[in-house]
């Protein structure tokens, strides 16, 4: 057979050699804790949140500045002095299931997620009538003007602004959606399920990145550059650090600041802040129950709180991890101020406030605190708290969980002796942080606040004033008057300021601001 004849036959016997399947790229990821609750409107966990920017969309994203563009919206027009607003979707959107998004999903999840959220309640309630006028369009039309609009529909912090199919988005707001059929860049994997230890996530070749724009934080193209994403639950901080540094996982979000300096030391091993923003440490009191339904004895607590010593027991001496003198909002927001902060560091005298307490009518009641003991950011805000309380006079029981089921008790309104619970520990997230409209532990709407219910009407009528106010100064004067009201009737008692590193090797693309899984690719 001649040369020619044989490079013939070659190629034609490469032509039908069946393909070989490539294996799948699979991200690694030890989350800050198992995803207890997947619903990411019916609870105000940053877990919940990050797994819903995996499996949902929204209609505007926030870039690394801290503005808000249009991310399912194609864009929008605004009429009538700013009172009429038509919000268009984008062409060729789709859901998991392979139907198309409509306006009248978005309306749907637009309203579920209002019953849930303060800022967007805000919104509804500056709304006349919201309607899908047709299959791509939405229309919000205000009984004032609402510029804070896509901000509400957009936040970055928790609940998540998810967008899902009218039929999961008319569930009960007060039950969990179960059921994950989302509109994001990733299937939630239910048959891979594995509580306590492992949840996955599949690439949906369906999802239609935005077309233009910068990829920052939550806004512009995301695209997957993983087939899988497989999310391993490590409570213990040591097998986490050790399956970083042997390559058997690729990220970890949350390294400890004890293990920092071990994995700074590995060269394939990169540690960043993840979010510049940071978190508020809070102490959140159950306010339909004794003791703390007395805002006199949540008043005398203060005295009891250094926030120096809070964060020294997260992040040690490391001074860029943590901050003090922290009030209502994030340290170096616009809207933060150090007024009244002075009571939350400096030496105690618990003598002193034992004597308060007495003096505000403490009469021994059991106090049940919830403490997460596997994440080791938040469990040292717990052992502290609790030794300040006793140090103070107070009858402490400190129930040990994970956080998931902190996540499911601290939903019930019973008394503390019926399995409800007195106090926990937790950090207000993010940009949540940055203002008054999404800030969720200053409202004082009862039953309609955050978990432990506080009824606060001067707080809510300074909330109100800031959303009217006329400029920048005027907000900046609001919230200096509400942190002043904050500490007469102290909802919780804010910890200090944490700022917490991620670490991960071979992968380059990480967004800021909380774990996100597009646009992150092996480096």
């Amino acid at each position: 057979m001649r040369r020619r004849e044989v490079l013939a036959a070659l190629a034609a016997t490469s032509v039908v050699r069946p393909a070989v399947a490539q294996p799948a790229k699979v991200l690694r990821f030890i989350p800050e804790s198992d995803v207890a609750v997947i619903d990411p409107i019916w609870t105000t966990a940053t877990v919940t949140r990050n797994h819903g920017y995996l499996v949902f969309d929204t209609l505007y994203g926030q870039t690394a500045r801290y503005d808000f563009q249009p991310q399912m919206v194609e864009g929008h027009a605004i009429e009538a002095d700013g009172r009429h607003w038509r919000l268009t979707l984008r062409e060729g959107l789709r859901f998991h299931d392979g139907e198309p998004v409509l306006a009248r999903d978005a309306v749907a999840s637009i309203r579920r997620f209002a019953a849930r959220d303060a800022f967007a309640r805000a919104l509804m309630e500056a709304t006349d009538e919201l309607t899908a006028a047709s299959d791509r369009d939405v229309v919000f039309r205000l009984k004032r003007p609402f510029p804070l609009l896509p901000a509400a529909l957009g936040k970055t912090g928790t609940s998540m602004p998810c967008i899902m199919p009218e039929r999961l988005a008319k569930t009960d707001p007060n039950l969990q959606v179960t059921e994950m059929v989302g509109s994001g860049p990733f299937r939630f994997k239910a048959d891979e399920r594995v509580p306590g230890a492992l949840t996955v996530y599949e690439r949906f070749d369906g999802y239609l990145p935005r077309p233009d724009g910068v990829a920052s934080f939550t806004a512009g193209p995301k695209r997957a550059h993983y087939d899988r994403v497989e999310w391993r639950i490590v409570p213990d901080a040591s097998t986490a650090a050790s399956a970083l540094a042997a390559g058997e996982v690729d990220w970890w979000q949350n390294p400890t600041p004890d293990l920092q300096g071990l994995l700074r030391a590995k060269p394939q091993i990169r540690l960043e802040l993840l979010d510049p923003v940071g978190g508020i440490g809070c102490l959140r009191f159950n306010h339909l129950h004794p003791p703390f339904d007395n805002p006199a004895i949540r008043r005398a607590l203060l005295g009891a709180i250094d926030q120096t010593e809070f964060m020294s027991a997260v992040a040690g001496n490391e001074r860029a991890l943590w901050k003090d003198h922290v009030g209502v909002f994030s340290p170096d927001a616009p809207m933060a101020t150090r007024d009244g902060t002075e009571v939350l560091v400096g030496p105690r005298d618990f003598g002193a406030v034992k004597r308060a307490l007495t003096e505000a009518g403490y009469r021994g009641e059991r106090v049940v605190m919830l403490d997460p003991t596997d994440y080791p950011a938040t469990h040292p805000l717990a052992l502290v708290a609790a030794e300040a309380f006793q140090k103070s006079g107070l009858n402490v029981d400190v129930v040990a969980m994970d956080w998931g089921t902190l996540v499911q008790r601290r939903a019930s309104r019973q008394p503390p002796d019926k399995g409800g619970w007195s106090t926990f520990v937790t950090y207000l997230n993010g940009t949540n942080n940055f203002d008054p409209a999404g800030q969720l532990g200053i409202r004082g709407n009862g039953d309609q606040a955050w978990f432990g219910w506080p009824r606060a009407p001067r707080l809510e009528e300074l909330r109100a004033q800031w959303f009217a106010a006329p400029d920048a100064a005027a907000q900046k004067a609001i919230c200096t008057e509400i942190q002043r009201q904050f500490f007469i009737d102290v909802p919780y008692l804010p910890l200090g300021a944490y700022y917490e590193a991620t670490a991960y090797r071979g992968l380059t693309g990480l967004r800021t601001g909380f774990p996100q899984f597009y646009d992150v690719r092996p480096a």
